[in-house]
C-alpha cells in the first residue's frame, strides 16, 4: 500500500514538475530558493532549522487553484482528502482586495503535526462566488453558471480512486500509479481552444473571474517553494532579468522573530493559447493568469497575536499616507520595533504565539520541585519551547499577490448588496467541515502542555 503521506508528497514532486515544464521561469524559482536555504543553514546552521528542518524547508510547496462552483470545491476536496489534506481557514478575497477579486477560499493541507514534519503540502483554493450582485448581473450571473455546469474538472475515475484512498487509507502500487497520473493531469493547463468573446465577457468584470469561468478546466496557477531568507531571493531573482512584482506581502524584515507569512512573486506572463473566435476559427492568442510565488513562513500568532498583527497594519497604513515619500517597509520596521516582542520568549509570555513545550532532559538536577507556571519552568530551564510554524495563509497578502499580477482592476458595484460567506456556508458547499486553524495550533499547544505535566507530575498543565 502507498500511504496518504507518500501519495501527497508524491503529488507535489510531480505537479512541480508539470508545472515546471509549463512554466520554466518556476524551475528557476525552485533553484534560487535552493541556493538560497543552502547559504542560510551553512551560515547560521541549527538556528536555520529553528522552523523545520531543512529537508521539509526545500521540499515545501504550496499551489493555488480556483474552482466555479460549490460541487467543483466539492469534488476537489474529495482528491485531497485522499491526500490526507483538510480545508483549513476560511478567506474572503472579496473584502481583502480592492480590485475585482470574486472569490472566498480555504487551504487544503495536513493538520496532524506528524503529517505535517513528512510533507507539509498545501492548496489554497479559490471558489468564485457567482452570486454576489457586485460583479455579476443577473443574466451574467445565469450565462456563467450555465457555462459552469457544463464542464467537468474531475474524471468518475479519479473520483472513485480518491474516495478509496481516503477509506483504505492508501492506495495499491498499482491503484497509486493511476490515481497521481489522473490528479495531475487534471491541473495541467489545457491545449482546448478558449472562447475569445466569452472570456473578455468575464475578464471585463475580473480577470479573475475570466480565469475562473472563462475556460472549461482547471489548472495550477501558481507553485510555491519555500526559502529562509526571501529578501535575499527577491535580489537574487532581479539579478537574473526576472521581473518580480513590486514589494513582499506580509510583516517587514525585521531583527526580532519570525512571524507569520511572508511572500512575493514574480509576474504573471504572457502564454500562448488557442482562441476560438466568434466565426468558429481558431488563432494563436496570449492569457496571462500564472505566475510564480516564494515565501517565508514564520511563528503562528495566537488570536491576540493576529488582532495586534491586525492592528499594527493599519498603523503602517496610516504611517504611509502620513509620509507618502518614505519606503513602507521602513516604515513598518519601526512600527514593528515599537510594538511587537523582540524575542520569542516575550512572543510566548505574552501569549502572542503558538509554541509547543517540551521538558529539558539533561536539566542538572538541585533537589527542587518544578514550578507550576510555565513562565518559571522556562526561566529555571525545566522546558524549552519550540515555535509552531504558520501553516496558513493572510487574506491581504493574497490579495496582494493576485493584485499585483492583474492587467486591470475590473469592475465591482459597491452599490449592491453583497452575498453572506463565510465559514459555515463554505463548510455546506465543500460538504465537510472548514477547520478553524486557531483551534488546531492551540490543539498543538495544549498537547505538549499535557505532555509536560505528566512527566514532570504536576497537578494541572502548566500555564
Amino acid at each position: 500500500m502507498i500511504s496518504q503521506w507518500q501519495l501527497r508528497a508524491a503529488f507535489a514532486a510531480r505537479l512541480s514538475d508539470m508545472y515546471g515544464r509549463e512554466v520554466p521561469a518556476y524551475t528557476t524559482l525552485v533553484d534560487v530558493s535552493r541556493e538560497i536555504n543552502e547559504d542560510v543553514l551553512r551560515a547560521r546552521g541549527a538556528d536555520a532549522e529553528r522552523l523545520g528542518s531543512i529537508g521539509r524547508v526545500t521540499a515545501e510547496r504550496h499551489g493555488a487553484i480556483r474552482v466555479g462552483t460549490p460541487q467543483e470545491l466539492g469534488q476537489v476536496a474529495r482528491v485531497f482528502a485522499a491526500l490526507g489534506m483538510h480545508p483549513v481557514g476560511f478567506y474572503d478575497l472579496r473584502e481583502a482586495a480592492a480590485s475585482a477579486v470574486p472569490v472566498v477560499s480555504t487551504a487544503f493541507r495536513p493538520v496532524d503535526g506528524e503529517e505535517l514534519a513528512r510533507n507539509p503540502f498545501r492548496v489554497f483554493t479559490s471558489l468564485l462566488t457567482t452570486a454576489d450582485p457586485r460583479f455579476f448581473d443577473a443574466d451574467l450571473r445565469s450565462r456563467l453558471e450555465t457555462f459552469l455546469a457544463g464542464r467537468e474538472l474531475f474524471p468518475p475515475e479519479l473520483l472513485t480512486l480518491a474516495d478509496r484512498a481516503t477509506a483504505e487509507h492508501g492506495l495499491p502500487e498499482e491503484d497509486a500509479e493511476r490515481f497521481l497520473h489522473l490528479a495531475v493531469s487534471a491541473f495541467e493547463l489545457s491545449p482546448e481552444p478558449v472562447d475569445k468573446v466569452w472570456y473578455e465577457t468575464l475578464e471585463r468584470i475580473s480577470a479573475v473571474a475570466a480565469d475562473i469561468g472563462g475556460v472549461r478546466s482547471t489548472h495550477i496557477n501558481h507553485l510555491t517553494p519555500r526559502v529562509l531568507d526571501i529578501d535575499e531571493l527577491y535580489r537574487r531573482m532581479t539579478d537574473r532579468g526576472i521581473q518580480m512584482i513590486d514589494t513582499i506581502q506580509g510583516p517587514p524584515a525585521w531583527k526580532g522573530p519570525d512571524v507569520l507569512l511572508r511572500q512575493t512573486s514574480f509576474r504573471a506572463l504572457d502564454e500562448p493559447r488557442a482562441m476560438r473566435l466568434a466565426d468558429g476559427s481558431v488563432t494563436t492568442g496570449a492569457l496571462r493568469v500564472r505566475f510564480g510565488e516564494v515565501e517565508a513562513r514564520g511563528i503562528a500568532l495566537t488570536p491576540d497575536g493576529r488582532a495586534l498583527y491586525d492592528r499594527l497594519l493599519t498603523l503602517v497604513d496610516h504611517e504611509v499616507a502620513r509620509h507618502p515619500g518614505v519606503d513602507r517597509g521602513e516604515l513598518a520596521r519601526g512600527v514593528w520595533e515599537e510594538h511587537l516582542p523582540h524575542t520569542e520568549r516575550e512572543l510566548a509570555a505574552r501569549g502572542l504565539g503558538w509554541f509547543t513545550y517540551h521538558v529539558v532532559p539533561d536539566r542538572p538536577r538541585d533537589g527542587s520541585r518544578p514550578p507550576a507556571a510555565l513562565g518559571e519552568l522556562l526561566e529555571r530551564g525545566w522546558v524549552r519551547a519550540e515555535p509552531i510554524v504558520y501553516e496558513d495563509f493572510l487574506p491581504r497578502s493574497a490579495a496582494g499577490i493576485f493584485q499585483s499580477n492583474l492587467s486591470g482592476e475590473g469592475v465591482r458595484d459597491n452599490g449592491q448588496e453583497d452575498t453572506a460567506h463565510d465559514a459555515a456556508w463554505l463548510s455546506g458547499a465543500i460538504g465537510r467541515d472548514v477547520l478553524d486553524p486557531f483551534a488546531l495550533y492551540e490543539r498543538q499547544q495544549s498537547g505538549s502542555l499535557a505532555r509536560v505535566a505528566r512527566e514532570l507530575g504536576l497537578d494541572g498543565a502548566p500555564g
